[in-house]
């Protein structure tokens, strides 16, 4: 071959080497720069991606505002008066005054505390604190003979006991200093009473009937079978009873301390008399008569403001007034007044059976709750006058009346107290009966 071809021939072919080396390294860092570019459109900066976040927590923040507006917002029922808050733990009772001037509640943060109510709608309460011995966390609360002392139960694990709280009186440390304020003082305790069974409900009365001196009778109910009669001042057991009943609900005692009634595991309530001697003094606590009709467990009871009526809540889904002034001593039986259905239903249309009830002292509005809801009824028609739904953020635990009146701003009316598990008691004002 030519030499001069030859040379052409290989310095062509060096060339075209040359060039696809080149164009295939080019092509190759055009391909590495695409990949590149759609990588970053898929995984955005770092800084760039801050901003979508700070953009959703900002987001998340006024959705959050939002609802705190709306919850702020929200319009109140209109019954609800107000709101006493400052407790640790579940409000498991609550009693007012003899003269409705003050509230004590239990609490299970080991505090029982006594709320000044000057006025129902006022911004706060002033309160005294009482704590328990250490281990005892208060279940219960009832007021005796008036404001300056209560009977508290509580729990411990050795079982329940009983304590009076009253105020010491007054001293002053010197003669510039004021006064101390008076200070709560253990005036007597029992304790391991029923057995170290629970206490279940804790109510007291002045007693008024017959003979009776006008001291204060309490009563406890334990989460056996047996019931105790207890003087409020000195501790002194009045008497007890036996339900027989597999399983105590609650009990009451009637305003007047005349009769006591306990709701069990069965239909029937029974009813005793408390017998009073002629120097005041309680003589024995005798079986009266039993409440035969309902066909199912009775739930709750409450005795009317005469202590002539007792009103019950069953299982049956009724609620019925019973009349007890009778002279059960010649065998005449209680008789059914009234019987209603119990207005509460669920989503499905099944019956929910009250968990609690309480009557107005004027005796025309019947407070009932079953978990965190909260209805009244007219006593007189058993038409539910108003309902709070959620009352409460959890289970109601107690509800009660004001004895009276209390004052709310300019004016008074009567008012309901109810405590919850969510910690808070609130006051509720009465609904019309019109």
């Amino acid at each position: 071959m030519d030499p001069v071809l030859t040379v052409t021939a290989v310095s062509i072919l060096l060339g075209s080497l040359i060039a696809f080396a080149f164009f295939a390294n080019y092509f190759g860092k055009r391909k590495s720069e695409v990949q590149s570019i759609a990588k970053s459109e898929l995984q955005p900066d770092p800084k760039k991606q801050n901003k979508p976040s700070q953009s959703k927590k900002s987001h998340l923040k006024a959705h959050s505002h939002s609802h705190a507006d709306k919850d702020q917002n929200k319009r109140h029922h209109p019954l609800d008066l107000n709101t006493l808050k400052g407790h640790g733990d579940s409000v498991t009772g609550l009693c007012f005054s003899p003269d409705a001037r003050s509230l004590a509640t239990a609490c299970a943060d080991g505090v029982v505390r006594i709320f000044k109510l000057d006025d129902a709608s006022s911004k706060s309460f002033k309160f005294l604190r009482i704590n328990l011995p250490a281990g005892g966390l208060p279940t219960a609360v009832v007021f005796s003979d008036d404001a300056s002392s209560i009977v508290v139960a509580s729990q411990t694990l050795n079982g329940s006991s009983l304590y009076l709280y009253g105020e010491e009186k007054p001293k002053a440390s010197d003669e510039t200093k004021q006064p101390k304020l008076p200070l709560p003082e253990i005036k007597w305790v029992h304790q391991k009473v029923h057995e170290k069974k629970a206490i279940l409900t804790l109510v007291g009365t002045n007693a008024s009937y017959g003979t009776a001196d006008g001291s204060t009778i309490v009563v406890s109910c334990s989460e056996g079978t047996d019931i105790m009669l207890w003087h409020g001042r000195t501790g002194k057991i009045l008497g007890n009873v036996d339900t027989n009943q597999l399983k105590n609900t609650m009990a009451a005692i009637s305003p007047n301390g005349r009769f006591i009634a306990a709701a069990a595991f069965t239909a029937d309530v029974k009813v005793w008399e408390v017998v009073y001697s002629k120097d005041g003094s309680v003589k024995e606590v005798s079986k009266a008569m039993q409440l035969k009709g309902h066909k199912s467990a009775v739930t709750w009871l409450c005795f009317t403001p005469n202590s002539e009526q007792i009103i019950t809540a069953s299982k049956d889904d009724s609620i019925r007034i019973w009349n007890i002034n009778v002279r059960y001593h010649l065998d005449e039986d209680p008789k059914t007044l009234k019987m209603f259905p119990i207005p509460l239903h669920d989503s499905g249309g099944a019956t929910l059976h009250y968990d609690r009830l309480s009557i107005s002292p004027d005796g025309r509005i019947l407070a009932a709750t079953h978990g965190s809801t909260l209805q009244w009824l007219s006593v007189e028609t058993g038409k539910v006058l108003d309902t709070a739904d959620k009352a409460h953020d959890g289970d109601i635990t107690w509800i009660s009346w004001a004895p009276k009146a209390i004052p709310i701003g300019d004016g008074e009316a009567l008012v309901l107290a109810t405590a919850s598990v969510d910690k808070k008691v609130k006051l509720w004002a009465a609904p019309s009966t019109h």
